[in-house]
């Protein structure tokens, strides 16, 4: 007996944005701008050390960026159409609602640095524009949201393609923004290399229009 079926139908599927920021001398102006940070930041160092973070994140310490340098205003203007664009292709219907950037933060990772799997809470929309991204930088892995339910399935062939696959690997080039819905879990692999990975990432959330 011939099986006629159609392929399996995909359902629910599970966006990841790419933008390019194509200006370099704002690219650089934000390098500028993260390592000025990191000089200046005693209680963001601080945290970092307390935490055991290899290199510094502005996360716990500063959530004013956009008014501290020019270059973190112009990102947010940047970002902000982005976001606008990603919930255009999420099919949001906003119902007089906006999103609004409320977090967003400096990483620089150095050596042997990474970041453990995690989600953003109380966020719609999060993401990272990639800005010094050397060979050896540490990739984002990107797992399956279903995998807590998944139990008893058996794993998939190394050749499977991207869509069914548990986990995603992406290494962006500097000036690369990825965007996510901020329940996908990720994580960042170990950075091996001896020049630093610098990144910024932020959190967009829904309030009234």
């Amino acid at each position: 007996m011939t099986n006629r079926q159609a392929p399996p139908s995909e359902l629910f599927a599970t966006p990841l944005a790419k933008y390019r920021l194509d200006d370099g001398k704002l690219v650089e102006a934000l390098e500028r701008a993260a390592w000025a940070l990191e000089d200046a930041d005693e209680a963001g160092g601080q945290w970092c050390d307390n935490e055991g973070y290899d290199g510094y994140t502005s996360y716990a310490s500063l959530d004013d960026l956009p008014t501290r340098d020019p270059a973190f205003a112009a990102l947010k203007t940047w970002l902000d159409a982005c976001a606008a664009k990603f919930a255009e292709a999420l099919y949001w219907d906003m119902d007089g609602r906006k999103l609004a950037l409320d977090a967003l933060w400096v990483n620089i990772l150095g050596e042997g640095g990474s970041h453990s799997g995690h989600i953003h809470p109380n966020s719609v929309i999060s993401g990272t524009l990639y800005i010094v991204m050397p060979q050896g930088a540490g990739a984002l892995k990107f797992e399956d949201p279903r995998l807590p339910m998944m139990m008893a399935a058996p794993p998939v062939k190394a050749d499977a393609p991207e869509p069914a696959k548990r986990f995603v690997y992406r290494t962006p080039d500097a000036g690369t923004a990825l965007f996510w819905e901020s329940w996908l879990r990720h994580e960042v692999s170990p950075h091996r290399s001896e020049t630093p990975r610098i990144s910024i990432s932020f959190n967009y959330s829904l309030e009234a229009g």
